[in-house]
């Protein structure tokens, strides 16, 4: 049973971006989403503005992007709620749902980092994105260069973000569904150890869809199917 037919209302939708990309990866995905008669929310993080200001001196780090979503979420009205990110995005998302206890429906992962406290991207990654962090942070220090083959809308990333550890006191409440969703093995995949151990842990849920890392840009409408399908948490909070 899909949440339209769980609740009267519409669910609202925040989608995280992974990193330098903005809230235009989940285009696709919206407009699925939305012709079901739910609302969404992408996101872009800042300092990937495609038209604001790069300050270079004094790039965002996590907090400030758990600070921006949490907002988002606070003015987001009483509906059900599933907040999604990709890739760099479950950082966020996670450290959201440790700060706004008992708000969320669901909780959605989308081949991303599943942190526990103290964790930062740096230290969940795979060597693979290491090397690419450092050396496209060699201009400035500051600022991770986008890397080849990315869409031309994206931004530098602040490679502060990458490195911060998040901290995580409260967990997100029992009332959340968690799901992890799987772009199978790919190269250099920091997730697919993560993969097979939310596979045997209860309270998640985990599905796979096999087209790699970027599953909003390469299969949109299989990803807006699974996450209509998802159910509610086990009770609002």
């Amino acid at each position: 049973m899909g949440w339209r037919h769980a609740y009267d209302d519409a669910v609202k939708f925040v989608m995280v971006p992974g990193g330098w990309q903005g809230g235009w990866a989940f285009d696709a995905v919206a407009a699925e989403l939305r012709r079901d008669g739910h609302q969404v929310e992408a996101v872009t993080l800042a300092g990937l503005e495609s038209d604001g200001p790069m300050d270079v001196e004094r790039p965002p780090n996590l907090d400030t992007h758990i600070d921006q979503v949490a907002e988002i979420i606070g003015r987001s009205g009483e509906g059900p709620l599933a907040l999604c990110g990709h890739s760099y995005g479950g950082m966020v998302i996670a450290g959201v749902a440790d700060r706004l206890v008992g708000r969320l429906d669901q909780l959605v992962f989308i081949d991303a980092y599943v942190p526990q406290d103290g964790d930062s991207c740096w230290s969940l990654t795979s060597d693979q994105f290491r090397d690419l962090f450092t050396a496209g942070a060699r201009g400035d220090g500051r600022w991770v260069a986008v890397p080849s083959g990315l869409d031309p809308r994206a931004r530098p990333h602040p490679l502060a973000s990458f490195l911060q550890s998040v901290s995580l006191q409260n967990g997100p409440g029992r009332a959340v569904g968690r799901t992890f969703i799987s772009g199978g093995p790919w190269p250099g995949s920091p997730f697919v150890a993560v993969t097979e151990r939310l596979r045997r842990t209860a309270g998640w849920q985990v599905h796979e869809i096999p087209v790699g890392h970027n599953i909003a840009r390469h299969d949109p409408g299989r990803l807006a199917e699974v996450l209509r399908s998802l159910p509610p948490g086990d009770g609002r909070a």
